[in-house]
């Protein structure tokens, strides 16, 4: 299948709550084959609903969910991007490219700025936030409740205004 016929075969739209069933099995495998997320795949129906929730998108192919992702904030002036991710067998489709792009122009529409954090052992997903231009501003150790920790990164999407908090 060409690249192009398998893009537009892709729907990017709202999550809605009927999503989530199976917005959590893709999460459980992802988290198979890539060991993403680190925390949230024992509730992944809770962990997809971050605090703070904006807004989220899935994309789906021939009805079934092969990706996600959100946007939260406290209603300040930047938003984070979080919880995006593909299923294995959707990859290649440029599906995580869109939604984030989809993230994207919901925050700049509301006049924000938008960042992420990312594991530094996720590296086909820095590589992807570097080719869509964002830039890394920052490194530091994302703890989790268990003690365990990794080394994170944190990255503004283009256009961001520098010195805004969340």
């Amino acid at each position: 299948m060409d690249e192009a016929k398998s893009a537009k075969e892709l729907l990017i739209r709202p999550r809605t709550s009927g999503d989530l069933a199976q917005a959590a099995a893709a999460l459980v495998a992802v988290h198979e084959e890539d060991g993403y997320p680190v925390e949230g795949v024992g509730r992944p129906e809770a962990w997809l609903s971050p605090p703070g929730l904006m807004a989220a998108w899935v994309a789906e192919s021939s009805g079934l969910i092969v990706g996600h992702v959100a946007v939260s904030g406290n209603g300040g002036q930047t938003a984070t991007l979080e919880r995006l991710f593909v299923h294995p067998v959707a990859r290649g489709r440029r599906a995580a490219e869109r939604l984030i792009l989809t993230a994207e122009g919901f925050v700049s529409a509301r006049q924000a700025s938008l960042k992420l954090e990312v594991l530094s052992k996720d590296r086909a997903a820095i590589r992807l936030y570097r080719r869509m231009g964002w830039k890394e501003v920052g490194r530091h150790v994302h703890r989790l409740a268990s003690g365990e920790f990794y080394s994170a990164l944190s990255f503004e999407a283009p256009g961001c205004r520098a010195g805004e908090s969340a």
